[in-house]
């Protein structure tokens, strides 16, 4: 399969969007006897901001599990960089380039935010247990690179007054800034956002918004996120998947989703036949 057939393309804004760089496949998921994916296929093109969307229980995060590697699907393909991906544990994808965040915050709260965010450089550690037992040298070279990495995703999310602030004293809003600078700090080709601005005031989702744009345009990375926020998603992403009791329902850009009365219908409550 030749995922890279796509031709390029340039937004309105100016961001060029390349060929697709994930592609999963007919993918269906299933626990027991409950399917939780049935038969749902979509592309990630690299340099864009993709999101999936539904209501609770629709399925996004069990797709999100399936691209990271937590879930392994019954059925169906996932194809990353023009590879087909045999199953792997999530570690491994980490070190494809594939990052993520969590739904529910996965912070070490006793941890300073530094300290927090230095543990998404573990990618870029090479140093065995020797080298940093004597630390000089190697180590040593290492471990300032990867602060100073941290130190730039520390200004660029703006948080530098809650650097050396334990992570478990913040007030929600800015835990969720501190794990997406976690994620960043893989340097990822492809990120993961599962539902970040859930639990948020208008103010930092709008903060939240600035950031996912600024990464994407800045540093280039892919973004798929999970939103079930329909006004925020329209607002920021370039294209939609819109899932609705483990089927794909819509997929397009956001004005396309906003007039397709199947989506319309899921968001209103309307019973299926």
């Amino acid at each position: 399969m030749n995922l890279g057939a796509v031709e390029i393309s340039t937004t309105d804004d100016g961001r060029t969007i390349g060929p697709v760089i994930l592609e999963v496949k007919d993918i269906t998921l299933k626990f027991g006897g409950v399917t939780a994916i049935q038969n749902i296929s979509f592309d990630i093109r690299e340099g864009e901001v993709r999101a999936i969307i539904g209501p609770n229980g629709a399925g996004k995060s069990s797709m999100l599990n399936v691209i990271n590697g937590f879930y392994h699907p019954q059925e169906g393909e996932v194809w990353f960089k023009n590879e087909l991906r045999a199953p792997m544990k999530p570690y491994q994808i980490a070190y494809q380039g594939i990052a993520r965040t969590f739904q529910n915050i996965a912070l070490f709260k006793g941890m300073s935010t530094l300290d927090n965010i230095m543990t998404g450089r573990f990618t870029h550690m090479s140093s065995g247990i020797l080298a940093q037992a004597w630390w000089k040298g190697a180590a040593e070279r290492e471990e300032f690179s990867n602060r100073e990495k941290v130190e730039q995703i520390i200004d660029f999310l703006e948080i530098q007054q809650i650097r050396k602030t334990e992570v478990g004293r913040l007030p929600y809003g800015l835990q969720k800034r501190v794990e997406l600078g976690r994620a960043l700090a893989a340097e990822p080709r492809l990120l993961l956002l599962d539902e970040p601005m859930a639990g948020m005031n208008v103010e930092e989702k709008e903060d939240m918004s600035r950031f996912i744009l600024d990464v994407n345009e800045e540093f280039g990375t892919t973004v798929a996120l999970i939103e079930h926020d329909m006004g925020v998603v329209m607002d920021i992403a370039d294209r939609v998947v819109v899932m609705d009791y483990g089927k794909k329902i819509g997929d397009g850009t956001p004005l396309e989703i906003r007039k397709n009365q199947v989506v319309i219908d899921a968001y209103l409550g309307i019973s299926h036949d």
